[in-house]
C-alpha cells in the first residue's frame, strides 16, 4: 500500500533509558493518527542541543546492520524489501520467492512522481527507488546515535517507522540533511515528514539542533 498517504504518526514518550530498551516499532502504515498538536506536543520533549562529532561514523550498510528482518514485524523479508513491498503498488515478485520484489509503481512521496521499479543493479540503486531513512542516520549519529551499541544501530537501521521508498534522485539530493537544511519538494507530504521525525528522534532518544527543531516546530504550526 501507499504508506504515506494521509501518513500522521502517534507521538509516544520518550523512553527513560533513552536508546536502551526501544519500545515496539510502529510501522507508518498502521500508525494511529495524531493532531500537529500531540506532535508538537512530543516535540517539546525532544532535547535541544548541538551537534556532536562524526568521529568514528561510518554510512557503510555493514556498519548498521542493513538490511536485516525488522524487529516486531510479522515478516521473513529483509527489511528493504519488506519497505518496497509495504509503500510500492502493483507489486511482482521474483519467481519462487516470496520476498523479493521484481517490480512495481512508486508515487514518490518526496517529489509526488510517479516511478516505475524494476529490479536491477545494486541494492537500493533499482529503477530509481531506494529506501531513505527519514532521519538520516549521519543525523542520528549527530544528535546521540554515537553512543549506541552494534545492536542498537541496528535496530535503528532496519526500523520500519524510519524508512520510506522515495526517489533515488531526492534521497541523494537529502543526503544526511535534517529539516533544517532539506524538505521534500512536495509540500503536501512535510508535514507528515516532519512527524515522522519527530516520532523517531522520540522514540530514540535523539536530540534535535536549535535550528531543527525550529523547523520543524514551523511546519508542524502550519499543519
Amino acid at each position: 500500500m501507499r504508506a504515506w498517504v494521509g501518513l500522521v504518526i502517534a507521538a509516544v514518550a520518550i523512553v527513560a533509558t533513552g536508546c536502551a530498551g526501544y519500545p515496539p516499532t510502529q510501522e507508518p502504515s498502521t500508525a494511529v493518527s495524531t493532531t500537529a498538536g500531540a506532535t508538537l506536543a512530543t516535540l517539546a520533549t525532544v532535547p535541544v542541543k548541538g551537534r556532536a562529532a562524526m568521529t568514528g561514523y561510518s554510512s557503510q550498510e555493514a556498519f548498521w546492520g542493513m538490511w536485516a528482518t525488522p524487529d516486531g514485524v510479522d515478516t521473513n523479508c529483509d527489511t528493504r524489501n519488506y519497505v518496497l513491498d509495504r509503500d510500492l503498488t502493483s507489486v511482482t515478485k521474483k519467481a519462487g520467492s516470496n520476498c523479493l520484489i521484481q517490480t512495481g509503481t512508486l508515487t514518490d512521496p518526496y517529489t509526488g512522481q510517479v516511478i516505475d521499479f524494476v529490479r536491477a543493479g545494486g541494492a537500493g540503486h533499482d529503477g530509481g527507488v531506494q529506501i531513505d531513512h527519514v532521519v538520516a542516520r549521519g543525523n542520528a549519529w549527530a544528535t546521540g546515535g554515537f553512543a549506541w551499541t552494534p545492536a542498537q544501530r541496528n535496530a535503528f537501521a532496519n526500523d520500519p517507522l524510519d524508512l520510506l521508498a522515495v526517489s533515488s534522485t531526492a534521497n541523494q539530493q537529502k543526503g544526511d540533511g535534517d529539516a533544517a537544511t532539506w524538505l521534500p519538494a512536495n509540500k503536501s507530504f512535510r508535514c507528515q515528514y516532519v512527524t515522522i521525525q519527530v516520532q523517531v528522534k522520540a522514540t530514540y532518544g535523539l536530540w534535535m539542533t536549535q535550528a531543527e527543531h525550529d523547523a520543524i516546530e514551523h511546519i508542524l504550526e502550519g499543519c
